[in-house]
Protein backbone atom coordinates (compact mmCIF):
# COMPACT_ATOMS: atom_id res chain seq x y z
CA UNK A 1 0.00 0.00 0.00
CA UNK A 2 2.96 2.36 0.54
CA UNK A 3 3.61 2.71 -3.19
CA UNK A 4 0.02 3.71 -3.88
CA UNK A 5 0.14 6.36 -1.14
CA UNK A 6 3.38 7.78 -2.52
CA UNK A 7 1.89 7.93 -6.03
CA UNK A 8 -1.31 9.58 -4.76
CA UNK A 9 0.81 12.27 -3.09
CA UNK A 10 2.39 13.16 -6.42
CA UNK A 11 0.58 15.85 -8.45
CA UNK A 12 0.81 13.76 -11.63
CA UNK A 13 -1.23 10.95 -10.05
CA UNK A 14 -3.32 12.89 -7.50
CA UNK A 15 -6.57 12.57 -9.50
CA UNK A 16 -6.35 8.81 -10.04
CA UNK A 17 -8.92 6.45 -8.56
CA UNK A 18 -7.87 3.95 -5.90
CA UNK A 19 -7.96 0.98 -8.31
CA UNK A 20 -5.75 2.79 -10.82
CA UNK A 21 -3.27 3.72 -8.09
CA UNK A 22 -3.13 0.10 -6.95
CA UNK A 23 -2.42 -1.08 -10.51
CA UNK A 24 0.34 1.48 -11.01
CA UNK A 25 1.73 0.76 -7.54
CA UNK A 26 2.36 -2.83 -8.59
CA UNK A 27 4.49 -1.73 -11.55
CA UNK A 28 6.91 0.59 -9.74
CA UNK A 29 10.26 -0.46 -8.31
CA UNK A 30 11.85 1.37 -5.37
CA UNK A 31 15.42 2.52 -5.97
CA UNK A 32 17.93 4.47 -3.89
CA UNK A 33 20.42 6.95 -5.35
CA UNK A 34 23.47 8.24 -3.48
CA UNK A 35 24.21 11.94 -3.22
CA UNK A 36 25.83 13.08 -6.47
CA UNK A 37 24.58 10.09 -8.49
CA UNK A 38 23.28 10.90 -11.95
CA UNK A 39 19.75 9.51 -12.33
CA UNK A 40 18.99 10.61 -15.89
CA UNK A 41 21.23 12.25 -18.46
CA UNK A 42 20.37 15.01 -20.90
CA UNK A 43 20.12 13.65 -24.45
CA UNK A 44 19.58 9.99 -23.56
CA UNK A 45 16.46 8.05 -24.50
CA UNK A 46 13.97 7.67 -21.67
CA UNK A 47 13.39 4.18 -20.37
CA UNK A 48 11.68 5.18 -17.10
CA UNK A 49 10.33 8.01 -15.02
CA UNK A 50 10.65 8.66 -11.30
CA UNK A 51 8.66 9.71 -8.23
CA UNK A 52 10.76 10.98 -5.33
CA UNK A 53 9.69 9.42 -2.03
CA UNK A 54 12.61 10.79 0.02
CA UNK A 55 15.33 13.34 -0.67
CA UNK A 56 15.80 15.86 -3.45
CA UNK A 57 17.43 16.20 -6.85
CA UNK A 58 19.02 18.96 -8.89
CA UNK A 59 17.88 19.49 -12.46
CA UNK A 60 20.67 20.57 -14.81
CA UNK A 61 20.73 21.94 -18.34
CA UNK A 62 24.31 21.42 -19.42
CA UNK A 63 26.22 22.27 -16.24
CA UNK A 64 23.78 24.92 -15.04
CA UNK A 65 21.25 24.15 -12.31
CA UNK A 66 17.82 25.09 -13.64
CA UNK A 67 15.60 23.53 -11.03
CA UNK A 68 15.07 21.18 -8.16
CA UNK A 69 12.77 18.24 -7.52
CA UNK A 70 11.72 17.25 -4.01
CA UNK A 71 9.85 14.52 -2.20
CA UNK A 72 6.41 14.03 -3.72
CA UNK A 73 7.42 15.27 -7.15
CA UNK A 74 8.00 13.32 -10.35
CA UNK A 75 10.47 13.76 -13.17
CA UNK A 76 11.19 12.15 -16.51
CA UNK A 77 7.55 11.63 -17.40
CA UNK A 78 7.55 13.91 -20.44
CA UNK A 79 10.37 12.03 -22.19
CA UNK A 80 8.61 8.74 -21.43
CA UNK A 81 5.37 10.04 -22.94
CA UNK A 82 6.70 11.86 -25.99
CA UNK A 83 9.64 9.61 -26.90
CA UNK A 84 12.06 12.51 -27.32
CA UNK A 85 15.50 12.43 -25.68
CA UNK A 86 15.84 13.74 -22.14
CA UNK A 87 15.95 17.53 -22.03
CA UNK A 88 17.83 17.75 -18.71
CA UNK A 89 20.13 15.83 -16.41
CA UNK A 90 18.87 14.96 -12.92
CA UNK A 91 21.36 14.34 -10.11
CA UNK A 92 20.62 13.31 -6.52
CA UNK A 93 21.36 16.39 -4.37
CA UNK A 94 21.30 14.15 -1.30
CA UNK A 95 20.65 10.46 -0.72
CA UNK A 96 17.34 10.03 -2.54
CA UNK A 97 14.72 7.29 -2.81
CA UNK A 98 12.48 7.01 -5.85
CA UNK A 99 9.77 4.82 -7.27
CA UNK A 100 10.77 3.94 -10.82
CA UNK A 101 8.30 3.01 -13.56
CA UNK A 102 9.50 1.80 -16.94
CA UNK A 103 8.21 3.28 -20.15
CA UNK A 104 6.88 -0.14 -21.19
CA UNK A 105 4.91 -0.75 -17.99
CA UNK A 106 3.50 2.76 -18.02
CA UNK A 107 2.49 2.58 -21.68
CA UNK A 108 0.82 -0.80 -21.12
CA UNK A 109 -1.18 0.63 -18.22
CA UNK A 110 -2.28 3.64 -20.27
CA UNK A 111 -3.40 1.41 -23.15
CA UNK A 112 -5.33 -0.97 -20.93
CA UNK A 113 -6.91 1.74 -18.80
CA UNK A 114 -7.47 5.10 -20.56
CA UNK A 115 -8.95 6.58 -17.37
CA UNK A 116 -5.38 6.84 -16.06
CA UNK A 117 -4.41 9.07 -18.99
CA UNK A 118 -7.54 11.20 -18.61
CA UNK A 119 -6.86 11.74 -14.91
CA UNK A 120 -3.28 12.78 -15.66
CA UNK A 121 -4.08 15.28 -18.44
CA UNK A 122 -4.63 18.36 -16.23
CA UNK A 123 -1.24 17.96 -14.55
CA UNK A 124 0.51 17.20 -17.84
CA UNK A 125 -1.01 20.38 -19.23
CA UNK A 126 0.43 22.33 -16.28
CA UNK A 127 3.89 20.86 -16.91
CA UNK A 128 3.76 21.91 -20.55
CA UNK A 129 2.50 25.40 -19.70
CA UNK A 130 5.31 25.86 -17.15
CA UNK A 131 7.85 24.82 -19.79
CA UNK A 132 6.40 27.51 -22.03
CA UNK A 133 6.90 30.08 -19.27
CA UNK A 134 3.30 30.46 -18.13
CA UNK A 135 2.50 31.07 -14.45
CA UNK A 136 0.42 28.01 -13.60
CA UNK A 137 -0.59 27.09 -10.08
Amino acid sequence: MAHEEALKGTPLFSRLEKDDLERLGKTVVPRTYAKGEEIVKEGEQAVAFFVITKGKCDVLKGREKVGEKRQGESFGEMAVLDGYPRSTTVVAAEDTECLVMTRWDFTAELKSNPSIALAMLPELSKIIRRLEGEDVR
